[in-house]
């Protein structure tokens, strides 16, 4: 897009973001009129808002200041800075240098491993800690591109980020709740490495997908994807809102935005690809007309007004970066890209030069404009990736953050800040402004704390995202532990391959070796395992450190994890064994797993609700014969419903009969009690209901 054009744009987006402050305006000079009927809240995991203001009208800003070289500058002091909201001058109450290290401990061994939402939470509040989230927007990027860009990014989660930085990584379709920002590099990177693109592919790999790629045209369904992916990002956002006030980035793999399409590319049924399988052929390219044919300057005026609904969506999704402190950072991993549309598809050789420039110029300034407005960076239209990605750790590493108290009271609406600095020759980046809390957030910040779930709930549903993390590695595993002989504890490793994406080449895994070792560089196992399936071992209580190494058929090692694990002692005492979890489809192959003493246990915790489960649990006690309960309680922690528990006829083992059909869609937990005179143990397991 031309300067002018790009300017249009930003004319147009400041209108949106002003348009508030005028309503407002105009709503005064009006008698009051009878209150309208508040809306619902919306369900998602968004709500509700966190609010870290120790006072309500109390802003905080991160300013990062470079000199005309691009270096950091660290020594200024609160007298340098001068502060403006609306025009008026702000008196600075707090300043703080922000300063974290870019080597501090690249390549040693984390400080304190990420196994809960509560220890996430308690982690990302620390100063040295620096916060990203990448959003691996598959929907709008090409397949080629992705496989271009993964490794990019991978290499920056391996070689940038340092020993207490937090990341994670989000698609567009995942849940929020699986989003857990942790420390475990190596795995992060691995997930980015099976990032496949799917711009323009249409073909549906999931139950909502289904619901509407067969009954769309294209257009629409580009729109659906739009829809699905910003929602997401502004879940994201939220998220990372509530972890901390300080700086915190997202890192958006992405194409860019559009809810227009060349007339070539709109097929009547977006599955359709370019085939013949719709009703009506997609136009010829003179089909179209001149530029003042009728044809002509009416699809110009659908895509004006399609182009200022992509703007308004585009400032709600600033609205929330900008109030709760999270910097954008664009990642186009088209580079240098001359055009938007090339051979790779049917009917893209067809679109026009112009259409075709128009495209892409307009894509690119989506993501200029969600950098620029919420103190990012774009990196687009550049080959240079890795250099723009190091740019994204040196912003997050020194900033000064400077509070104030604003006069304004809580009226919703969006307020300019502007941050300047007396030394001259430096240049200075903050955040553009803030939207004011509204009556209703404030009343909710105000009302007295809701107790969260017991620590034990939340550590449980902790490993629902952990689960979901490894939808993108080569495997699927689960570790479970029950006594073994001779005081020793038994440990299950249960894998499989990840499952083959249709269309998609990529590496397979054939076999994993297994190696564990305990102090003193003990060796206690080692085995490599040639079929998914279970492997059993037994080791002494302690500290253990299992290495696992995913292998092709050629026994080329793919990939590498070492997972650390504390060995309790399940001979002393009452204790319970990792719960066992095996899932019916059928009724028939319920009662089937019921009697099968070597059924394989699912790794997956997220199941549909025509799925029936079986959880296989064991206790144990020196003094007798423990008493098994069961409950199924919801994600706060309040019980739902008692569950039968029955003996499973070999191994001392019990059954438990979770049927899913009455549930709704969301997470749930099942737990696990055993009493045994005064004694009393409980075990807990989480999992997740689709529809």
């Amino acid at each position: 897009m031309t300067k002018g054009r790009l300017r249009l744009a930003y004319c147009a987006l400041a209108a949106m973001l002003l348009a508030p402050l005028t309503l407002g305006v105009n709503a005064q000079d009006k008698p009051a009129e009878p209150a309208a009927p508040a809306a619902p809240p919306p369900t998602t995991a968004t709500e509700p808002t966190p609010v870290f203001r120790s006072d309500i009208n109390f802003v905080r800003v991160d300013v990062i200041v470079n000199d005309r070289q691009g270096n950091l500058v660290q020594d200024l002091k609160q007298e340098d800075f001068e502060v403006t909201e609306d025009g008026k001058p702000q008196t600075i109450q707090t300043f703080k240098l922000i300063n974290v290290s870019e080597d501090a401990g690249v390549g040693t061994d984390p400080p304190r491993e990420i196994r809960n939402a509560v220890e996430e939470q308690t982690e990302a509040a620390r100063d040295d800690v620096r916060l990203f989230a990448i959003f691996l927007d598959d929907y709008h990027v090409r397949l080629e591109n992705s496989m271009r860009a993964r490794e990019h990014i991978a290499r920056f989660v391996e070689n940038q980020l340092n020993a207490k930085d937090m990341a994670g990584v989000m698609y567009p379709l995942w849940s929020i709740n699986d989003v857990m920002l942790a420390r475990n590099r190596m795995s992060l990177a691995a997930a980015i490495r099976g990032f496949t693109g799917r711009k323009y592919d249409y073909t549906p790999r999931n139950a909502f997908e289904e619901r509407y790629v067969h009954y769309v045209p294209t257009i629409e369904a580009e729109r659906i994807r739009n829809e699905v992916s910003l929602s997401a990002l502004k879940g994201l956002i939220v998220r990372l809102g509530g972890l901390r006030e300080g700086r915190k980035a997202i890192v958006l793999i992405s194409e860019g935005y559009t809810n227009t399409l060349p007339p070539q590319m709109n097929d009547q049924v977006a599955t359709c690809n370019g085939m013949a399988c719709g009703n009506q052929p997609r136009p010829r390219p003179d089909a179209v007309g001149g530029a003042s044919s009728p044809m002509q300057q009416r699809m110009e005026s659908q895509d004006f007004f399609s182009q200022a609904q992509m703007m308004s969506d585009l400032k709600m999704v600033i609205d929330l970066a900008n109030r709760y402190n999270v910097a954008i950072y664009p990642v186009d991993p088209r580079g240098l890209a001359p055009f938007e549309f090339d051979l790779s598809t049917a009917g893209q050789a067809a679109v026009s030069l112009s259409n075709n420039t128009k495209m892409l110029d307009n894509t690119m300034d989506t993501l200029r404009i969600l950098a620029d407005e919420t103190d990012g960076r774009a990196l687009v239209n550049t080959n240079d990736m890795d250099k723009g990605l190091k740019q994204i750790v040196r912003d997050t590493s020194a900033y000064y953050l400077i509070g104030y108290t604003s006069a304004v009271q809580t009226d919703g609406k969006f307020h300019k800040i502007n941050v300047r600095l007396k030394r001259p020759g430096l240049q200075v980046r903050a955040r553009p402004g803030y939207l004011a809390l509204s009556p209703a957030e404030v009343e909710r910040s105000l009302a007295p704390k809701k107790p969260g779930p017991p620590q034990a709930v939340a550590e449980a549903l902790g490993t629902l995202a952990a689960t979901a993390q490894q939808r993108r590695n080569l495997i699927r595993s689960w570790v479970g532990m029950s006594p073994g002989a001779d005081g020793k504890t038994k440990i299950s490793f249960v894998w499989n391959p990840a499952p083959v994406v249709p269309g998609v080449r990529g590496e397979r895994a054939a076999s994993v070796s297994l190696l564990a070792g305990g102090a003193n560089s003990e060796l206690h196992f080692r085995r490599k395992a040639i079929a998914p399936g279970r492997v059993e071992f037994e080791v002494p209580p302690g500290p253990i450190e299992l290495e696992i190494a995913v292998e092709d058929a050629t026994a080329d090692v793919l990939d590498r994890e070492i997972r650390k694990i504390n060995v309790p002692s399940l001979g002393l005492g009452l204790t319970l064994s990792t719960p066992e979890v095996f899932r019916g489809r059928t009724l028939p192959e319920w009662q089937a797993l019921a009697v099968d003493a070597k059924a394989m246990p699912v790794i997956e915790r997220e199941f549909r609700r025509t799925d029936r489960l079986l959880v296989r649990v064991g206790a144990q006690s020196a003094a007798g014969t423990p008493t098994l309960t069961a409950r199924m309680l919801n994600r706060d922690g309040g019980e739902m419903s008692v569950l039968p528990v029955t003996p499973a006829g070999f191994g001392g083992l019990s059954q438990i009969d979770v049927p899913l059909s009455p549930l709704p869609p969301g997470d749930f937990l099942i737990e696990v009690t055993a009493k045994d005179g005064g004694e009393q143990a409980s075990t807990y397991v989480a999992f997740r209901v689709t529809p």
